[in-house]
């Protein structure tokens, strides 16, 4: 019943037979038959084919459930067997936003094929509710990222950890204001920003226009959840998706933005910003390594979160 499970679930993801067929590299006839006989050995059709895209019947939406279900196991008995024969071989499929497919699994992939050069690597960049979606379906291993989701369907290792800071353009008057505070570039690099003596109160920037990420984004609930303690009503010129995006727009002084460090240490010196701690727990955050809980996960995987975790 699930032999040609493929065949269905081809269809199903890429919504016409037309498409799947050309994703299989069969003829459309071949492909329709080919489903159609699946439809007659369960006795009721699995496409309502009358619909465009074309779409599931409610047999249709089981049989899918659990051809993925039987899909997503033999994957997991396939890395097993590809662990058993051959330690440390196979691919690992990681996720994660701009900023950490950017600037911090480039170094962390290259460090680690210089110790095991026989794993590969695939990357998908999106937000993290698409990659938590997909981690969900299976079709990545793992993800990055810096929101610390409260899901019994997820298990997570603490990868590192970061600290917000506010970006500010060097053109706004509160810099000359707060000099003793202010950071730079340079001074992110050496570490300078880890002074909890050199913080400040964000209501010190209450009067100047912000760019922050929407508030679906860690980055852009946190900073909301500043704003609302420190009863401040910010003036938003945009919302955006991406930190690295808000971080460019600052760059052109259009406004405040909260960057991580690890964003800035990884961009040129000599900038048009100035940087400040802010006084509240809010600004440190972890990094985590998300995987499906009950999956069988490659000793590629479990090799890579090691290393490159906090021990």
């Amino acid at each position: 019943m699930f032999t040609n499970k493929n065949y269905v679930l081809t269809v199903y993801r890429e919504g016409s037979f037309s498409n799947a067929a050309k994703k299989l590299y069969i003829s459309q006839p071949s492909l329709s038959a080919s489903i159609k006989r699946i439809e007659e050995k369960i006795g009721v059709p699995i496409f309502d084919r009358s619909t465009t895209p074309v779409s599931l019947t409610e047999v249709g939406e089981e049989y899918v459930k659990y051809a993925l279900f039987v899909e997503e196991k033999e994957q997991d008995f396939a890395r097993y067997i590809s662990d058993y024969a051959n330690f440390l071989t196979g691919s690992v499929r990681i996720g994660g936003s701009s900023l950490f497919s950017s600037f911090m699994l480039p170094g962390m992939i290259s460090d680690f094929n210089k110790k095991y050069p026989n794993i590969k690597f695939e990357i998908f960049e999106d937000n993290t509710k698409t990659l938590l979606e997909k981690l969900n379906l299976g079709t990545l291993d793992l993800i990055i990222d810096n929101a610390y989701i409260d899901d019994d369907a997820f298990d997570t290792t603490v990868c590192t950890s970061e600290t917000l800071l506010l970006a500010v353009p060097k053109s706004f008057a509160v810099n000359d204001s707060l000099k003793n505070y202010r950071l730079t570039s340079c001074d992110i690099k050496s570490g300078v920003h880890y002074d909890a003596s050199r913080s400040v109160s964000l209501k010190k920037f209450s009067n100047y226009p912000f760019i922050l990420l929407h508030p679906e984004n860690d980055t852009g609930k946190r900073a909301a959840q500043l704003f609302k303690k420190y009863h401040i009503s910010p003036q938003v010129t945009f919302y955006l998706d991406q930190q690295v995006t808000a971080y460019n727009v600052s760059s052109t002084g259009m406004g405040i933005s909260f960057v991580s460090d690890i964003l800035i240490r990884n961009m040129e010196t000599g900038t048009s910003l100035f940087y400040y701690r802010l006084n509240d727990k809010e600004i440190e955050r972890n990094i985590y390594f998300y995987k499906k809980n009950a999956h069988y996960l490659s000793n590629a995987c479990q090799k890579f979160i090691e290393t490159n975790s906090e021990n």
